[in-house]
């Protein structure tokens, strides 16, 4: 193994695990919302105001702002040295300050607007109380792309672990906020923002030691402009349409949603919250982790060994993401029940929101490969291709959304992401194979078959398992406990055996993630 995949690996190690950690207490945050909130005009205000801050995030944080920063950072590392590095990352942090608190106060000004153009149904006390909730959470903004930039400069210097562990902030804030400050607000509501923008200060304040740990004081003299920032600026700004993709898309369908049955954005979001769960410990994990070794690569123009890393990459992400969809398509009904059927969360949300989950996995592979792709193009400073293949991408999912959302309500417009997300992964890596010749595409799709024939095994495994407790009590929740981690043991245990009879070399890559993380 290569010193850059070496390095990648233990990244993703490292990534994974703390991102496990984020996505486990983010389960416990929903779960804790679905129980006092339910599924209805509350909660749909603060997922449809929170969605806005979230999309800024990726955005103009950990999408466009890292994947342009790092390649540019870790150029100036390279050619002039940690020093002149430095001076340009001093420089960028005064700049994004001042265009964050602009965009801050025009995001609070214009509130109302942008409520009625991201959720048109909305009208009466539930836009009034999404216009509240936007106004208090927008300045989230500011905060979480300081973190993004702050962690790309400790990815590019080797250090993962405090950038990875930021979301577990937030995840505690929100829901201490839940418990703590809800009782005592007479709009509950109000509290589930508060914690954002606690979790927000408290993040940035995670990354402050570590920085200084590298050597890097944000508050030393520096420029408040520097040649380099003009080259971030132009990988930036197609960027941030091109790296949000996925994002842009669940947005377009949040809109829709909004015209729909009540509950519908939330049964959206709660299925899309449980994608995130494999989408965001794997796929994230392993492009964040990727990106400064492809960097690297691409500056020293080996694009021999970009290709190899990119190889190795994608092969990885589809041995989890497969057996993963398959898992979260027979095991739907369960997962949802148990995570989120108490309270104010009744039956029928459960099985809408399950609806909601089945045609959000079917994407899950593609959801996960786009991120390596585009990380990929990024590393080469290409910001233009996946921005043209991001605008075919949107446009196919407005078009399915549209045709879907009648026979299927918002199940078609999760099938519609999914569908769009297959087509913007194939034509992105048709356009990379272009760019940088063989990708080794026959011990790709090699991989990938023993991945889908070890899945098969495993899905027929588990839909047996699942018919043969198909007469458990599964209002109790000891039962589904069982069924669901009975069944998640038994999944992972067909999966490695066969992967294991089929010599798939993925396997040992993990288990060395695993030893790593």
């Amino acid at each position: 193994m290569s010193n850059e995949k070496k390095k990648f690996t233990k990244a993703a190690g490292i990534i994974g695990a703390f991102t496990l950690i984020s996505r486990i207490l983010g389960f416990i945050r929903d779960m804790v919302i679905a129980w006092f909130f339910g599924a209805g005009l509350f909660s749909d205000a603060f997922f449809v105001a929170f969605r806005l801050p979230n999309l800024l995030r990726r955005l103009f944080g950990e999408g466009s702002l890292t994947v342009a920063f790092i390649p540019v950072f870790s150029e100036h590392i390279s050619k002039y040295g940690k020093e002149e590095a430095f001076q340009m990352a001093k420089s960028a942090v005064r700049m994004l300050s001042v265009i964050l608190v602009i965009i801050t106060i025009i995001g609070i000004i214009a509130a109302p607007v942008i409520v009625a153009l991201i959720a048109p149904g909305f009208t009466g006390a539930k836009f009034s109380m999404t216009v509240i909730l936007t106004r208090i959470m927008f300045p989230y903004i500011f905060f979480i792309c300081l973190v993004a930039l702050s962690m790309g400069i400790l990815n590019v210097l080797g250090h993962f672990a405090a950038p990875a562990l930021a979301p577990v902030i937030l995840n505690l804030s929100i829901i201490a906020s839940v418990l703590f400050i809800s009782p005592r607000l007479p709009d509950p509501t109000i509290a589930l923002a508060l914690g954002v923008i606690i979790g927000g200060v408290f993040q940035l304040l995670l990354q402050i030691p570590f920085l200084i740990q590298k050597g890097f004081y944000f508050w030393q003299k520096a420029d408040f402009y520097h040649p380099g920032l003009k080259k971030i600026g132009r990988l930036m700004l197609p960027s941030v349409f091109g790296a949000a993709v996925y994002q842009i898309n669940i947005l377009i369908g949040t809109l829709l949603a909004s015209f729909l049955a009540e509950g519908s954005v939330s049964y959206l979001y709660y299925a899309d919250r449980l994608v995130q769960f494999p989408l965001g410990i794997f796929a994230i994990s392993m492009s964040v982790a990727i990106l400064p070794s492809l960097s690297r690569q691409a500056a020293s123009n080996d694009m021999r060994a970009v290709a190899d890393t990119f190889s190795y990459a994608i092969k990885l992400i589809f041995f989890i993401t497969i057996p993963a969809m398959t898992g979260l398509i027979v095991l739907r009904h369960p997962i949802v029940a148990l995570l989120f059927e108490r309270g104010a969360f009744d039956p029928v949300s459960s099985n809408l929101t399950a609806d909601a989950l089945l045609y959000f996995s079917i994407g899950l592979w593609a959801f996960s490969a786009v991120r390596i792709v585009v990380s990929t193009f990024y590393a080469l400073q290409d910001t233009k291709t996946p921005v043209k293949m991001a605008g075919i991408s949107v446009i196919a999912n407005i078009v399915f959304c549209l045709a879907l959302m009648g026979p299927l309500a918002h199940a078609g417009l999760a099938l519609a992401a999914s569908l769009s997300s297959m087509l913007n992964f194939i034509l992105l890596v048709l356009a990379l194979r272009k760019k940088l010749g063989s990708l080794g595409g026959k011990k790709i799709i090699e991989s990938i078959a023993k991945s889908v024939i070890s899945s098969l095994v495993m899905g027929l495994s588990l839909q047996a398992f699942v018919c043969f407790n198909n007469t458990a009590d599964t209002s109790s929740a000891y039962n589904l406990l069982w069924i669901v981690s009975a069944g998640m043991t038994l999944g992972i245990s067909v999966y490695g055996l066969i992967a294991y009879l089929l010599k798939c070399q993925e396997l040992n890559d993990i288990i060395k993630i695993i030893k790593k993380g």
